[in-house]
């Protein structure tokens, strides 16, 4: 299986890594960044390829930014001749880009649902039209160790609204109303909640902004701390006394 990997980040040596060590797959990378392209490549032990590479490739896995993830998938799903997935983070938009550009082609979207440097863990997984292919990569995806679990679209992105904007969002406002305690005065959960802002600010700053720009979690979140903010005693204990 000749696999082209286009976007050459953590995301896509990952997916690369993991069809290098569970297929017999030969792998490409192509990036805008081709410095980028050839590390990735090298540390996998593939190619790097010009992004004008006419192919063809048998899969092709887009593992670009969100936001230019509908842009790479009409460019280069013409030249899958098998497959084409995604491990964009989103799948409403990536899939109909696929089945517009690529309709008589293998389609499927992926999310692992952990940073690459956390596998194994749960990796959810929309397909669109199956096959010989597909299952190839969902199965190295599985042999990695990897909970595979099938959803739909829609059921995958209004998740991503509180487990990924919603979740980061909540932190990240944590961290910005946080005064600067010595440690010794923390509790349980504020040390908790230190260690997820930690956490969370660990990672690429661009990856989060479009997190929050694709998925609309943080504005519940905001309207929810103005709940709590707004509540009188009697109110604020209702609040608590629903949630537990």
């Amino acid at each position: 299986m000749n696999v082209l990997v286009v976007g050459a980040g953590s995301m896509g040596e990952w997916f690369a890594r993991t069809m290098r060590d569970h297929t017999d797959a030969t792998l490409a990378f192509t990036d805008t960044d081709s410095d980028a392209a050839r590390r990735a490549a090298e540390a996998v032990g593939g190619r790097a390829v010009p992004t004008d590479t006419d192919g063809p490739f048998d899969v092709i896995c887009i593992a670009v930014p969100m936001p230019v993830a509908e842009v790479a998938i009409e460019e280069y799903a013409p030249r899958a001749t098998e497959a084409i997935v995604d491990v964009t983070g989103s799948m409403a938009a990536p899939l109909s880009a696929m089945a517009a550009a690529a309709p008589e082609t293998q389609r499927a979207s992926l999310h692992p649902l952990f940073a690459p440097e956390n596998a194994p863990g749960n990796v959810a997984v929309v397909t669109d039209a199956g096959g010989d292919a597909v299952d190839v990569v969902v199965g190295a995806l599985a042999a990695a160790g990897n909970d595979t679990f099938e959803t739909t679209p829609e059921e995958h992105d209004e998740a991503m609204e509180t487990v990924q904007a919603g979740a980061h969002a909540a932190v990240l406002a944590y961290a910005l109303a946080a005064a600067d305690v010595p440690e010794r005065f923390h509790t349980p959960v504020s040390a908790g909640m230190a260690d997820l802002v930690e956490q969370v600010t660990g990672g690429d700053a661009h990856v989060y902004a479009d997190i929050q720009e694709t998925f609309e979690g943080a504005d519940r979140v905001a309207e929810a701390a103005r709940r709590l903010a707004d509540a009188d005693r009697d109110g604020f204990a209702e609040l608590y006394e629903t949630l537990s």
